[in-house]
């Protein structure tokens, strides 16, 4: 059976720096898709106040660039964390479920999507082939899961 819930979905990064693009890059593509259940949002960093928005929805989806994670990508349950410090710039995923849940009383479902980047020490506003490529295999597993959540649990084989 299928599962759907409104699920949000982060892309984060800063697409002038080559392949720390990925995560924009993955929100751009899912944004196109088009689907109704599905909200999508794009920045360089997470901050406090994506907590709100996280709030609103069943499943929240970061996508982000890998540098050392598993290719061509990974998914990751979030666990929720307390933040031991705030920086008002930039906040971990982790942080931002715990937050949704303490400030506004709501249990959404957290994933980190990592995926596996190479190049991120010069300036231009392009991926390296090799992340390119793991960015389609990303999306083709993303569309799946997005049209049924549940399977953002089951064991990943993406070699």
């Amino acid at each position: 059976m299928d599962q759907k819930g409104r699920i949000l979905l982060i892309g984060y990064g800063n697409p002038g720096r080559l392949d720390d693009g990925l995560g924009p890059a993955v929100a751009e593509a899912v944004e196109e898709w088009n689907i109704p259940h599905v909200t999508v949002d794009s920045d360089y960093q997470l901050t406090v106040e994506d907590a709100g928005d996280i709030a609103q929805h069943d499943i929240v989806i970061f996508a982000d660039a890998s540098v050392n994670g598993k290719e061509p990508y990974f998914v990751e349950r979030v666990t929720p964390k307390e933040a031991l410090s705030f920086s008002s710039h930039s906040v971990e995923p982790e942080v931002l479920i715990d937050m949704a849940q303490k400030l506004f009383d709501a249990t959404p479902r957290g994933y980190i999507l990592g995926i596996r980047g190479y190049e991120f020490n010069e300036f231009g506003e392009r991926l390296s082939p090799r992340a390119a490529d793991n960015l389609e295999r990303a999306l083709q597993y993303l569309r799946i899961v997005l049209e049924d959540s549940s399977l953002l649990d089951a064991p990943q084989d993406v070699n």
